[in-house]
C-alpha cells in the first residue's frame, strides 16, 4: 500500500491539470497574461522614443532672404523640427505655444539677410515650452551646430567671415515656463493625473464587485433605483476622495518642490472635477464587466499602463509614432498632463483649457454610458 504521506508525482500532476484548466477559464486572467507583456513589448519598442524629432514649430518670417531660407531648410532637414503654422506676428506664435499647439516658435526678424552680409550679427530668436525638458533639450542643444552648417555654403569669398569660430548670427534662446528644466516642474504637476488615474479607477472597479461577492447584491438590485442613479452613487463619494488626494499633491509640490503655481487654483480644481469624473467613470464600468474583484484589478492594470506610457508622463509625447500619439489623445491622461501643466506653469486661462477639457468631458460620457447598459437590474 502507498504512502498517503509520501510525495506523490500522480497528485502533483492533477494539481497542475486543475490550475491549466481554471486558467483556461478565468479568460480575463489568461488574457492579461499574454496582453501585458505583449502592451509592454510594443510600447518600449516602438512607442517609446527618448530623442524626439519632428517637432511641431511656428515660425515668424520678416525677412525672405536667401540666408533666412537657408536657415528655415537647414531647420527642417534637421529633422527636430517640423513648421506646422506660419503666423505674421510674434505674439501670435506666443499665443500659440501657450496653448500647447507648437513645441518652438523661431522668428527670423526683418532685415535679417541684410545685417548679416554687413556682418551686423542679427538675431535669431527662438523660444521653447519647456514645460517637458525632454522633448526640447535635444533640438535646442542642436541649434549652433545647425545654423553654422546652413551657412558653409555661402561662406566662401566675401563672405568667408560666415565660417568664422564666433558664430555671425546672434542666436537668442528662450526655454519658457521652464528656464532652468527642472525635472519637478514636470513631474510633480503630472503626479497628480498618475495618482488620481491609478486610484479613481481601481478604488471604483472594486464598487460592484465587492458588492455581488459579499451578497450584498440582492439588496442593492431590490431596491427601487435606476442603473444611472447607482453609477453616479458610486461615483459622487470618490470625487470628495479626489479632491483630498490633489490638496496633498498641491501642498507637496508647492513647499517641498517649489513648483510655481501661475494659473488659478478654482480653474485647476474645475478641471481636476472633470477628469476625476472620467476616472471614476472607466472604474465603474470595469466592476460591471468583471466577475470578481480580481478580474477588477486586472482590468484596472490593463488601462493604466497605456495611460501611464502613452501619456507624455514618462516620455515626451510629441516623440512617439503617429500610431501611439492617436491612441495616447483617446486616454484622459494626456490632456489632463498638459491641462495641469498649463494651468500651473503657464497660466493658462479658461479659454486655453476648453480644447482639452471637452476630449476628457466627452471620453467621461462615453465610458458612463457603457457602464449604464452593462449594469444589471438582476443577478445572473
Amino acid at each position: 500500500m502507498k504512502n498517503p504521506h509520501g510525495f506523490s508525482f500522480a497528485r502533483l500532476w492533477a494539481i497542475v491539470v486543475k490550475e491549466f484548466i481554471q486558467m483556461r477559464r478565468d479568460r480575463v486572467t489568461f488574457a492579461m497574461m499574454i496582453g501585458i507583456p505583449l502592451i509592454q513589448l510594443i510600447l518600449f519598442s516602438y512607442a517609446i522614443n527618448s530623442d524626439p524629432r519632428h517637432l511641431s514649430a511656428a515660425i515668424v518670417v520678416a525677412d525672405h532672404g536667401p540666408q533666412g531660407r537657408a536657415i528655415l531648410s537647414a531647420l527642417r532637414n534637421s529633422t527636430y523640427f517640423q513648421f506646422v503654422r506660419q503666423v505674421p506676428t510674434e505674439a501670435e506664435a506666443q499665443a500659440a505655444l501657450a496653448r500647447g499647439e507648437v513645441q518652438f516658435m523661431i522668428s527670423i526678424p526683418e532685415h535679417f539677410t541684410r545685417d548679416l552680409l554687413r556682418g551686423d550679427r542679427p538675431t535669431l530668436l527662438v523660444e521653447a515650452d519647456a514645460t517637458d525638458p525632454g522633448a526640447t533639450g535635444g533640438p535646442l542643444g542642436a541649434l549652433p551646430s545647425i545654423l553654422n552648417a546652413a551657412l558653409q555654403n555661402d561662406a566662401k569669398g566675401p563672405l568667408d567671415y560666415l565660417a568664422s569660430t564666433d558664430s555671425p548670427i546672434d542666436l537668442r534662446i528662450h526655454a519658457k515656463y521652464n528656464p532652468e528644466a527642472i525635472t519637478h516642474y514636470t513631474i510633480v504637476p503630472g503626479l497628480l493625473g498618475v495618482v488620481l488615474t491609478m486610484t479613481m479607477v481601481m478604488i471604483t472597479a472594486l464598487a460592484i464587485t465587492r458588492e455581488r461577492e459579499s451578497g450584498t447584491m440582492e439588496n442593492l438590485l431590490s431596491m427601487p433605483t435606476r442603473p444611472l442613479e447607482v453609477m453616479i452613487g458610486k461615483i459622487l463619494p470618490y470625487i470628495l476622495v479626489g479632491y483630498i488626494q490633489m490638496g496633498l499633491i498641491l501642498a507637496a509640490s508647492h513647499f517641498l518642490f517649489h513648483v510655481p503655481m501661475v494659473g488659478s487654483l478654482w480653474l485647476l480644481m474645475g478641471v481636476t472635477l472633470v477628469f476625476i469624473a472620467a476616472s471614476l467613470a472607466v472604474g465603474v464600468t470595469f466592476s460591471t464587466l468583471a466577475q470578481n474583484q480580481r478580474q477588477a484589478m486586472q482590468m484596472t492594470l490593463f488601462f493604466f499602463l497605456p495611460s501611464i506610457l502613452l501619456s507624455g508622463f514618462m516620455f515626451p509625447f510629441r516623440g512617439m509614432p503617429n500610431w501611439a500619439q492617436a491612441l495616447g489623445e483617446i486616454l484622459p491622461l494626456t490632456h489632463f498632463l498638459r491641462l495641469v501643466r498649463g494651468i500651473l506653469l503657464k497660466g493658462n486661462g479658461i479659454d486655453d483649457v476648453l480644447r482639452q477639457l471637452w476630449q476628457i468631458a466627452l471620453f467621461g460620457v462615453v465610458v458612463l454610458t457603457i457602464a449604464v447598459f452593462r449594469y444589471r437590474r438582476t443577478l445572473d
